[in-house]
């Protein structure tokens, strides 16, 4: 008696087509003067990238935050004690103009979760800081986060994700801006 098909097939495998090898063969099929070599990495990075921003709402939703709320409360607890940055360091971390960082902050500020102080170093400069209160959500947000993405991955062999770590990176690196 044959045992039957393996319920756990490995994810990914070429006897497991999906939905972009469907659209790179009508292509190849289509218009087999083009090479759609690309697609097969970067459809399946297109479609990744929307799947994570909707498990990166939903984390950060969880803890009372939108993504942009996430993105300012980050960046200060990322740069360490005091949890201060100026307004400028800010719209370099997070690519956004000043205007809009300036909307950004008046809104944490606002909701209690950033307050803006004096910057000791700089009589007419101010920086922002952390609150008590965004630090807890931060810090909730980014467990939740670490949670719903390693359940991404999980997959993936620790090699593997290496890998794929050190590939995205080299592909990055044309982009690289900090």
């Amino acid at each position: 008696m044959s045992p039957g098909p393996d319920p756990t097939p490995s994810a990914g495998s070429i006897d497991d087509p999906d939905e972009v090898d469907a659209i790179v063969e009508a292509w190849h099929r289509e218009r087999p003067d083009v090479d759609v070599t690309p697609m097969q990495v970067l459809s399946r990075v297109s479609r990744l990238a929307r799947h994570v921003d909707s498990v990166r709402k939903a984390a950060f939703a969880a803890h009372g935050l939108e993504s942009w709320e996430f993105d300012v409360l980050a960046a200060l607890r990322r740069s360490g004690e005091p949890y201060a940055l100026s307004p400028g360091r800010l719209v370099a971390q997070t690519h956004v103009t000043s205007g809009t960082m300036t909307n950004r902050v008046d809104r944490l500020a606002t909701r209690g979760l950033v307050e803006r102080q004096p910057d000791p170093g700089d009589r007419r400069g101010v920086l922002v800081q952390l609150t008590g209160p965004g630090r807890e959500q931060v810090d909730g947000a980014i467990a939740e986060l670490m949670r719903s993405e390693a359940s991404l991955l999980e997959d993936l062999s620790p090699a593997e994700a290496e890998a794929l770590a050190t590939a995205l990176r080299t592909l990055m690196r044309p982009f690289h801006t900090t």
